[in-house]
């Protein structure tokens, strides 16, 4: 596990933010990248940040985590960049992504994140 990695998701609950990420991905707006995501959570606009497991080198994302925890934005992990990148709308990884506007996936996100800070517990 990274250093960056503050909490485990569950493989069950890695899924279902998989689906949130998909139908934000055609209604909602997500930014993407890690300095787009930081900016999102620097202006208070990210709703969550998703980040990836396996990003080389770690202190690329290490400040992230501190960020979301001291604005109150909730911040959860998949697996792979390529991953991410895939249910971004991307053809290539991204380390990090930031969802801005959920779209038509409000009630989703809420369950999510609802999870996520039992989870962080």
């Amino acid at each position: 596990m990274a250093q960056f990695v503050k909490l485990q998701v569950p493989e069950a609950v890695k899924e279902k933010q998989l689906q949130v990420l998909d139908k934000v991905r055609k209604t909602g707006k997500i930014k993407i990248g890690v300095n787009e995501v930081t900016k999102a959570v620097e202006r208070n606009s990210a709703k969550l940040v998703v980040m990836a497991e396996d990003v080389s080198p770690p202190e690329l994302l290490m400040h992230i985590p501190v960020l979301c925890k001291e604005k109150g934005i909730p911040f959860t992990y998949v697996n792979t960049k390529k991953e991410l990148g895939e249910k971004a709308g991307i053809k290539v990884g991204t380390s990090a992504i930031a969802l801005t506007d959920e779209g038509e996936a409000k009630k989703e996100l809420v369950d999510l994140v609802k999870k996520l800070s039992e989870l962080s517990k």
